[in-house]
């Protein structure tokens, strides 16, 4: 453990690492806060539910979706701010105190949040819009990301100092300048993943707490207790949060919480160094952007030919006849081993 705690940038290892017996008793700590945000999420999640039921923060609806999908018609959205709720909360009041670069993860997941809320305050069932177009919501996604980025990548003071790329086998290489775009760009693109896969009842949320579980366990074995903290803070928030989503769900999470989801995800990954293992441990994430970009691009060059029955992927799979149920504990498994994996990869 102690080699790949020294491989770390001198300011994230100065901020972050313990001996290993604080490390167990901070681990324990962090799974407990874990527990706390699951409750304090249900006890806020309740009057927020009743709070968009009542002012009709209904969802639309694509009509060229799935038959199945039309009762979800005015469901209320913008649940992912309990979520964020729950995680700065609680993030302010334990996770801050001489651990200032988890400013940044809870930065990126309250702007995407809000972000995300606009878009669905503008998409609501009997509104006049249909949410943000996709370039002026691109637009601000890229300004989180190149931000986000920036503090990664610049010396202390001003960021972390991040420049690194560690691949499994090899060993830990800088790659200097280009840091900056894949760090940016990963944070986009996982963030829009993640919005992707928020089609179903529970599938973006329990998807979300895997991910987040298996960088909360790569950055223990790095000793990185305070990104552990944040990642199961993040796990906490998410499975409070299904409690409301379960299926038939009371409420859906929306752009307030997958673009925030994705972006700390993305963020968190950055951090512990090992983010070239994101595509694996969010693998079922894209694997569902992937599906869109490769319909629309064989539906241009084939004049109208597609490859899937409907995406993104999870509705696919229901036009095959799979349940709503089936395809969302179904691309659970695949999470979950995923993870497993990505967390195994990390630990070469």
């Amino acid at each position: 453990m102690s080699s790949i705690v020294l491989d770390l940038p001198v300011t994230i290892a100065r901020i972050d690492s313990v001996m290993p017996q604080d490390q167990n008793e901070n681990m324990a700590v962090s799974l407990a806060l874990a527990g706390l945000a699951f409750v304090l999420t249900l006890i806020i999640g309740r009057p927020i539910v009743t709070y968009l039921r009542q002012r009709k923060f209904g969802k639309q609806i694509r009509v060229d979706g799935p038959e199945t999908h039309l009762a979800k018609t005015g469901t209320p959205t913008m649940g992912g701010i309990m979520i964020a709720i729950t995680v700065v909360i609680l993030t302010a009041a334990f996770n801050l105190v001489g651990r200032f670069s988890m400013l940044l993860p809870m930065g990126v997941l309250v702007a995407c949040a809000t972000l995300g809320a606009i878009d669905d305050r503008m998409n609501l069932v009997g509104g006049s819009r249909t949410g943000m177009t996709a370039k002026f919501k691109f637009a601000w996604l890229s300004i989180f990301g190149i931000v986000a980025a920036l503090i990664l990548y610049l010396p202390d003071p001003y960021g972390l100092g991040l420049h690194h790329i560690y691949i499994p086998f090899l060993g830990r290489y800088s790659i200097g300048i280009l840091y900056l775009p894949i760090a940016a760009f990963a944070i986009i693109a996982m963030a829009n993943a993640v919005n992707f896969a928020d089609g179903l009842d529970t599938l973006a949320g329990g998807l979300g707490a895997i991910a987040f579980v298996a960088y909360g366990i790569i950055a223990y074995r790095q000793g990185q207790i305070g990104v552990v903290t944040f990642c199961f803070l993040m796990v906490g928030a998410c499975m409070g949060f299904l409690w409301f989503n379960a299926h038939p769900a009371q409420v859906f999470m929306g752009d307030t919480g997958s673009l925030a989801i994705g972006a700390a995800l993305a963020t968190a990954a950055f951090m512990t160094g090992q983010w070239l293992l994101l595509p694996i441990v969010g693998l079922v994430f894209v694997a569902e952007v992937a599906s869109v970009v490769l319909q629309v691009a064989y539906f241009k060059l084939t004049k109208g030919k597609r490859i899937f029955k409907m995406t993104p992927l999870h509705h696919h799979f229901e036009l095959l006849g799979w349940s709503e149920t089936q395809v969302t504990i179904r691309f659970w498994m695949v999470g979950m081993m995923s993870g497993l994996i990505g967390v195994a990869l990390a630990l070469l």
